[in-house]
């Protein structure tokens, strides 16, 4: 069985008397320790189906499964478990707690799971061992996402899901946050989904999810993904 799987997932959104249905029948696999690209234009459907896969939503049909846990299924408080204990989220903005230290973020996030890792140890393997006591202000934007990859990855989450994680750094930061997750799932066997409209993001993917009107336009499968650092765009 593979590890996530989407099985003819709609979501369909009221507006007044106008209805949207953003995903229409979306259907997917991913396999365990993959880093997968989810790719489209703005309104694809790409960030709803990254919603519904962290539980921040849900389907209006369809099933969504994630090792061998029927998402699609559980109620509010089973939800707010999902998201806690199997989910770490990373997204374009950092969201890091302003009057708090890197490690106090990292912390923060490891207090609220089942099974976390040390702060001091992801802090580290993020490349931050030396930069555990700065407040984000004292931060650049690349050592900030940083922190906000080790919060995600202190949980020791199922999923990695990143939202545009690269959107608010520039070029040569932005490839170094690529190399980050790249090698977080080679490394530790972690799964990762990137959400992006950014087409050269696939080069770096096990498996690329095209995304268009709703539907999984097209997927694809990488023997040799390239080395982040050796993209361009």
């Amino acid at each position: 069985m593979p590890f996530i799987e989407f099985r003819d997932v709609c979501k369909t959104y009221r507006m007044g008397d106008v209805e949207v249905r953003a995903v229409d029948g979306m259907s997917f696999t991913i396999d365990q320790g993959e880093l997968v690209v989810i790719v489209g234009p703005s309104g694809a459907g790409k960030t709803t189906v990254l919603n519904m896969l962290g539980g921040m939503d849900s389907a209006t049909s369809g099933t969504i499964f994630l090792d061998g846990r029927e998402v699609s299924a559980l109620d509010e408080r089973e939800l707010t478990q999902y998201r806690r204990h199997d989910i770490g989220f990373v997204f374009q903005f950092y969201n890091l707690v302003q009057n708090l230290t890197a490690l106090e973020n990292v912390e923060l996030a490891s207090q609220i799971c089942q099974d976390p890792l040390p702060a001091e140890e992801v802090l580290a393997q993020v490349g931050l061992s030396k930069r555990m006591d700065n407040f984000p202000a004292q931060l650049s934007g690349g050592e900030q996402q940083r922190v906000a990859i080790a919060r995600a990855l202190a949980k020791n989450p199922k999923l990695l899901l990143c939202d545009e994680p690269t959107g608010a750094l520039d070029y040569r930061t932005g490839k170094q946050i690529l190399k980050l997750l790249q090698d977080t799932c080679k490394s530790f066997g972690r799964t990762v989904a990137i959400v992006t409209h950014n087409l050269a993001f696939t080069q770096i993917a096990d498996r690329v999810i095209h995304v268009r009107e709703g539907r999984a336009a097209s997927i694809e499968t990488n023997a040799t993904p390239a080395d982040a650092l050796t993209v361009e765009w």
